[in-house]
């Protein structure tokens, strides 16, 4: 993989603490930094759509993802989600033919003290470049099928459902 193209939507991974009512927003995309301090061997840009929350997405937010990707000319597509409701965003992109769609997010902020959100990207960027085409949820340390995977909110993980 020589190029790496990442969609961000926002979610926690992005989160940011806001003001002293303990509120949070979501902020500026974080993987392009977590990536350069890396010091990744691969060109990568960054293509920031959406700063949502992800159980405020919708059809429209889901389309324009789809679309953001389709019109994209390189392969290996890496794309920030909120975790609520990555699944279902997974599942509206298993159509698109051509190209290794890895989502990832984190269940704590980028910006905090051990955060997974740096795993989850090492995951994901392990994963696109070595799966065939296709869709795939990289989070918790696992490579999961959108088909076969759900989020526990009660245990905070993702765990595979039969399919």
């Amino acid at each position: 993989m020589q190029h790496l193209t990442i969609v961000t939507t926002g979610g926690t991974i992005d989160k940011i603490y806001f003001d002293d009512k303990s509120d949070y927003k979501i902020g500026a995309p974080q993987i392009g930094e977590i990536l350069g301090q890396l010091g990744v061997a691969f060109q990568f840009d960054v293509i920031p759509i959406l700063r949502k929350d992800s159980l405020h997405m919708g059809a429209e937010d889901r389309a324009l993802v789809r679309s953001t990707i389709e019109a994209q000319p390189h392969r290996h597509v890496l794309v920030t989600h909120g975790t609520d409701t990555m699944v279902e965003t997974a599942r509206e992109l298993a159509s698109i033919k051509g190209k290794v769609i890895v989502l990832t997010g984190a269940l704590n902020p980028a910006r905090f003290q051990g955060s997974d959100a740096v795993f989850n990207i090492g995951c994901a960027v392990a994963a696109v470049q070595t799966l065939p085409d296709g869709v795939y949820i990289a989070m918790n340390g696992r490579v999961w099928d959108p088909a076969k995977v759900r989020k526990n909110r009660d245990a905070n993980r993702f765990e595979e459902v039969a399919g």
